[in-house]
């Protein structure tokens, strides 16, 4: 069975253990579900000050709730909706240090202050969806952790692709 190892050393190195946790459970695996909810159990569980990690999925109208640690949470996002409607239409991640502040935020869970949204884009270009991890901390996540889900996320599209 797996189990979390705990994280060691600076922000860069707990990243490049994570990424290396995340491609243990990936490991033969193709189903982007049961991907996508070992990945989210994964952050939720080594990363601290999270209130929510998950995915929505983008059906290609919307970005639509896939699996997640947290509150349940808003099923359905319009792209032009929200921060992760944001990171789906700009095919950019989002780090948002107070999500209060972002123009047309969605409060799925009032608790939530920062958000980061890495959009999950097929080497064909083809939006799959975003990795959302939320935080009831203002300004949670920084340059590092942004660099480090990113790379996360490239590992999890590249097994789904």
């Amino acid at each position: 069975m797996f189990a979390t190892q705990t994280l060691e050393g600076s922000k860069t190195e707990q990243y490049a253990q994570l990424l290396e946790q995340a491609r243990a459970l990936f490991h033969g695996e193709r189903d982007r579900i049961a991907n996508a909810a070992n990945l989210s159990a994964l952050l939720y569980h080594a990363l601290p000050s999270l209130n929510w990690a998950g995915f929505y999925f983008f059906d290609g109208t919307e970005l639509v709730v896939g699996p997640f640690q947290g509150l349940p949470a808003c099923v359905r996002i319009p792209l032009d909706k929200g921060v992760c409607g944001a990171a789906a239409t700009t095919r950019q991640t989002q780090r948002i240090a107070d999500v209060h502040a972002f123009p047309g935020h969605i409060a799925c869970d009032s608790a939530s202050n920062s958000e980061v949204v890495i959009p999950l884009i097929a080497s064909d270009g083809r939006l799959i969806g975003v990795l959302d991890l939320d935080s009831p901390e203002l300004d949670r996540f920084d340059a590092d952790d942004q660099r480090g889900l990113e790379a996360i996320a490239h590992a999890f599209v590249e097994t789904v692709a």
